[in-house]
């Protein structure tokens, strides 16, 4: 893994000894034709549903699923939220599914083992029957896929939850034990008394302020910073579709440097300002994903590249953004 100066994982060598990383361009590789979709168009539906249970379906599932197993603290809250943001998904590939045997063409593709894998901790872990009952089309498909024999020679014997499991406290307290403060000298009660005399002595007594009619506080309004930037000529779409699509070395870094604007935009390094607080990768990459969830108003200004560095409780977390302006778009 440390052919790309850093340790990734899921990490790929090939027999040839190219070197690939991120679960779905090792799946894409290593699969046939078939499952990466006989034509453009399939192609393209099987990368929309990959993209869709890495940046949709997993980061509200992990907010729910990973309390129960003492992953992360319990938040009423935001357990809620993704909740109904699970459910609103899950409502999403059952109207997919209510025609279709599998989520692209007629047969198993990559689309299918994506979801169904991404979906595999929330049947097993916390949607209940009652919870699922909404989602006819979507469990006869997860139930179909599960028990295809590839997936069976993976996975095993999937049990569907019967009741969904609670906040693990105690595992939770074993993966984050808390750090032991030093012990404070304590000073003996007669020092105490006349430090705390001497204080009063010396301080002088302030004048009681005169009562002031609180005045109401002005409603903020909300202006954005963005709109009053002069038109740019570097075409942030453009560019983005650049990355997605094309050659990196090849392409898109010429790409960039042809047409980027330094007075219209500017480039960023980032790096977490707390490592020793991350502990597992997949800890690590689901904060990222929450930070983009929160941050997703920027996406018409911003484009940013972050990578998880490193291995288990050896982790940093690392990146490059262009923002529009020359001013960081967070202070």
């Amino acid at each position: 893994m440390l052919h790309w100066g850093v340790a990734p994982v899921p990490a790929f060598v090939t027999e040839n000894g190219d070197n690939i990383y991120e679960s779905n361009a090792i799946a894409y590789y290593v699969s046939s034709s078939a499952l990466r979709g006989t034509s453009d168009l399939d192609a393209a539906l099987v990368q929309q549903y990959l993209c869709f249970a890495e940046n949709e379906l997993l980061p509200p599932i992990c907010t729910w699923v990973f309390p129960t197993f003492g992953y992360m603290p319990f938040n009423k809250e935001t357990a809620r939220v993704a909740q109904e943001a699970v459910k609103r998904l899950l409502g999403v590939l059952n109207d997919v599914l209510a025609t279709r045997t599998f989520l692209v063409g007629e047969r198993v593709t990559l689309a299918d083992i994506g979801v169904c894998c991404t979906l595999l901790m929330l049947y097993k872990q916390v949607l209940e029957p009652q919870s699922r009952n909404s989602f006819v089309n979507l469990n006869r498909w997860f139930v179909t896929c599960i028990n295809q024999p590839q997936f069976k020679k993976v996975l095993g014997d999937v049990t569907l939850c019967e009741k969904a499991a609670q906040f693990d406290a105690k595992k939770y307290a074993e993966l984050h034990p808390k750090k032991e403060k030093p012990a404070k000298e304590k000073q003996p009660q007669q020092e105490k008394k006349q430090q705390e005399k001497k204080k009063q002595e010396k301080k002088p007594k302030e004048p009681e302020p005169e009562e002031e009619e609180e005045e109401e506080a002005p409603k903020h309004v909300f202006v954005d910073p963005y709109l009053s930037l002069p038109k740019s000529s570097f075409v942030l779409d453009a560019f983005k579709r650049t990355f997605c699509n094309e050659d990196p070395v090849k392409n898109t870094i010429p790409y960039l440097w042809e047409n980027f604007d330094k007075e219209g935009y500017s480039i960023w390094r980032c790096d977490y300002l707390y490592p020793e607080e991350l502990k597992m990768t997949f800890m690590a990459s689901n904060l990222v994903g929450g930070f983009f969830q929160r941050i997703e108003k920027l996406h018409k200004y911003g484009f940013a590249v972050i990578y998880v560095l490193g291995e288990n409780y050896k982790l940093n977390i690392s990146g490059f953004w262009i923002l529009r302006g020359q001013e960081l778009a967070f202070d």
